[in-house]
């Protein structure tokens, strides 16, 4: 009896950049960027107003609400990101004061999957629910990239991918073993971890590669400096992506993710009533829809309005597929991904 969803939020900020706003700042086409990932837009939190934190806990109020319960009645909050308000605390304590629900006192922790991160969580948190040990469970994806990017002609292979924004679900166990969580699978292998990676600031102390490449300054006695003016300078502070390499294997690992939960719940794919994909690249997507031989309907993609949202890329298109009326009870849902680490997992659930 594995958990279900009761309820589902997503939440973006207010403010639009569309890709003829990037060609103001550095060397790209709104044709440039739609070929190369299919995104048209993406919605960028604003300056001292929002944060990763507070995206989230608009998506969290959403489905609480929608769950028929109180922000006091959640007794676990799992939060994936990769673009936490602080270095630490996690963002999970923080999403819980500003939910206002410190006084029960109820554990938040946080996962660090990246893209995976919402398909990590929601495993994590349907392994609490079947254990019996929490019965409101709040999973949370949310991200704010903007405020990391590089703003230049050399960094927009990145910056022209990434937007902001926040989704939740609310997870309680099923009775039902016909619904909820099916079968989920988690993996990864760090073999090419800095082909995807956010390197600096970090307390390696430049032990990745050479020290000048990464930025660190030997002069100091002991460790690396946290931060060094080299860094700046040299534009060392912000991700680094060989999107080629995390394409080829993005496109492999994926559709065997889907595979494999469907093997374990002992169904065939053609049952499948949705898949929502990991929003990295509308190439990516239409490739994992082709290796799956699914529909056109049958797959949900959002990325055009939104970029890349990371670890809230995938709630957030749960979210919205399903307040279009494209699932009903008694639907086959499956959600896969790939990201940074390299990480990748799925999930089948039954509405």
């Amino acid at each position: 009896m594995g958990a279900f969803i009761s309820g589902l939020g997503f939440y973006v900020p207010d403010q639009v950049v569309t890709n003829d706003d990037l060609t103001k700042v550095m060397d790209t086409s709104d044709e440039w960027i739609r070929e190369r990932t299919g995104i048209e837009e993406r919605h960028y939190a604003k300056r001292h107003e929002d944060s990763t934190v507070s995206l989230a806990a608009h998506a969290s109020r959403i489905a609480i609400e929608r769950a028929g319960l109180q922000p006091a009645d959640i007794d676990l909050i799992v939060f994936a990101t990769l673009s936490p308000d602080y270095f630490f605390p996690g963002c999970g304590v923080l999403l819980q004061r500003e939910l206002g629900i410190t006084a029960n006192a109820c554990p938040a922790l946080d996962i660090r999957a990246q893209c995976s991160g919402f398909i990590y969580a929601m495993n994590v948190a349907n392994q609490f629910s079947l254990a019996g040990i929490y019965k409101n469970i709040l999973v949370v994806g949310a991200e704010v990239h903007s405020m990391g990017l590089d703003y230049t002609t050399e960094g927009r292979n990145v910056t022209v991918i990434f937007g902001d924004g926040a989704g939740a679900a609310v997870l309680q166990k099923s009775e039902d073993p016909q619904k909820g969580i099916l079968a989920a699978s988690m993996h990864s292998d760090g073999t090419y971890a800095e082909e995807l990676a956010f390197i600096n600031p970090g307390c390696h102390g430049g032990r990745y590669g050479d020290t000048e490449k990464y930025g660190y300054d030997n002069s100091v006695p002991y460790g690396g400096t946290f931060l060094t003016e080299t860094m700046y300078r040299d534009g060392l502070l912000y991700p680094l992506m060989n999107g080629q390499f995390v394409f080829k294997n993005a496109v492999r690992r994926m559709p065997e993710a889907v595979h494999e939960v469907f093997d374990m719940a002992g169904l065939p794919i053609s049952e499948l009533k949705l898949l929502i994909p990991h929003q990295a690249n509308l190439r990516i997507s239409t490739f994992v829809q082709h290796s799956l031989r699914l529909r056109d309907d049958q797959v949900y993609n959002n990325i055009q309005k939104y970029g890349n949202t990371t670890a809230a890329s995938i709630p957030i298109a749960l979210t919205e597929a399903y307040e279009a009326g494209m699932i009903q009870e008694g639907d086959l849902v499956c959600m896969v991904s790939f990201g940074s680490g390299f990480t990748w997992g799925a999930v089948l659930m039954r509405w």
